[in-house]
């Protein structure tokens, strides 16, 4: 190694960082911030305000489902079905995946959560529960 690389006065690398000192007073404040029992009633009030600007930011996409998303929902739901995950809704003799989930989407049973990206990298998250859908599956299953 070059000499260069070493600092004459400790003999160590000039670009090692510095330690921070510990004040006297720094080890009280550390233990008080573990007690986890306390609660902090600033941290409750911010909480609550999140909360709240998300309950009642106005969505900018539409509160209908694409056939897009339905088609993915259907897919995946009756996907997770044939794999023996269980069902949200009382079955009267469907064997059928699909037309399992397509009455669980009917009831809007299914636990899912669409997510759609907006334009400038934001997203909005849709509840399969908050969507309206078209009742195009009726004509595909033989209904009304």
């Amino acid at each position: 190694m070059a000499d260069e690389d070493y600092n004459e006065m400790d003999m160590g690398y000039e670009d090692e960082p510095i330690e921070p000192e510990v004040e006297e007073g720094a080890e009280e404040d550390v233990d008080n911030n573990n007690n986890e029992d306390v609660p902090d009633p600033l941290m409750a009030e911010t909480e609550e305000k999140e909360e709240q600007e998300s309950v009642e930011r106005r969505r900018k996409t539409s509160k209908y489902m694409t056939k897009y998303e339905r088609a993915r929902i259907l897919g995946t739901r009756a996907l997770q079905i044939s794999m023996n995950a269980p069902v949200m809704v009382e079955l009267e003799g469907e064997t059928d995946p699909l037309e399992i989930a397509m009455k669980e989407l009917r009831e809007r049973k299914i636990p899912f959560t669409i997510r759609r990206y907006l334009p400038d990298g934001s997203y909005e998250d849709w509840g399969v529960d908050e969507l309206i859908v078209e009742d195009t599956w009726k004509r595909q299953v033989g209904g009304d």
